[in-house]
């Protein structure tokens, strides 16, 4: 690849997979409020991006963004580095599942490659990290996610949760404090039409959850 990938490019090639993962193109928009900048400073970069060589991203004015192949390889590279640092920080430093986002966000672009094979292997190659997410294989391939939104389930319905798409230190401690965590089992006890707040229980403890955090909780269903 002959253009350098600099932590700014990095960067976006990461929020820009995130945002497309369920399959539609990201806005300008979307990205500049992930990034905090301004969307003309991300339409210029986006135009960067698609003019380099090879180009990382495909982009249309007012249709949004997607990764090109080359992209969506590099994005998955600093993704399996962020993933990997979170685990080894949790099983290895001791590090709570609220502290490790912003250690890993310096960390994943300046490992070896070497160094991420070698934590992969100290930790056994795992699937998950720490909040569940489903960490890129090392060749660089996403495995299948077939986990449903904590927010599609009504009463009576029970899972497993798998993952928490958060990286807020202060949503996180709260959720562990309710007992929400990857490998705990949740029942769906009432939904709310009107705020489509939802009433769950986990353990003992039974709690109501708006769509806000609902909507950030990942399940297998059972």
């Amino acid at each position: 690849m002959e253009q350098t990938l600099t932590i700014s490019i990095q960067d976006y090639l990461k929020h820009i997979y995130e945002l497309t993962d369920r399959g539609a193109p990201a806005s300008t928009n979307a990205l500049a409020e992930r990034l905090k900048i301004k969307p003309a400073s991300v339409t210029g970069m986006i135009q960067k991006l698609a003019a380099s060589n090879p180009p990382l991203v495909e982009y249309q004015k007012h249709q949004g963004v997607t990764l090109t192949k080359d992209g969506k390889k590099a994005a998955l590279e600093v993704i399996r580095h962020h993933r990997l640092l979170e685990a080894w920080l949790v099983q290895t430093l001791g590090y709570s599942w609220d502290e490790v986002h912003e250690e890993a966000e310096r960390l994943e672009h300046v490992i070896s490659e070497d160094f991420e094979r070698r934590i992969a292997a100290a930790m056994g190659h795992p699937l998950r990290d720490p909040h569940g997410e489903l960490i890129p294989t090392a060749d660089l391939k996403m495995p299948l996610d077939d986990s449903t939104p904590l927010s599609a389930l009504r009463p009576n319905q029970t899972g497993t949760i798998q993952c928490v798409k958060a990286a807020d230190d202060e949503l996180l401690r709260h959720l562990e404090s309710l007992g929400i965590t990857p490998g705990a089992s949740i029942e769906v006890k009432e939904y709310s039409s009107y705020d489509h707040n939802l009433t769950v229980k986990v353990g003992k403890k039974t709690s109501v959850l708006g769509l806000n955090i609902t909507s950030k909780i990942f399940v297998e269903e059972s």
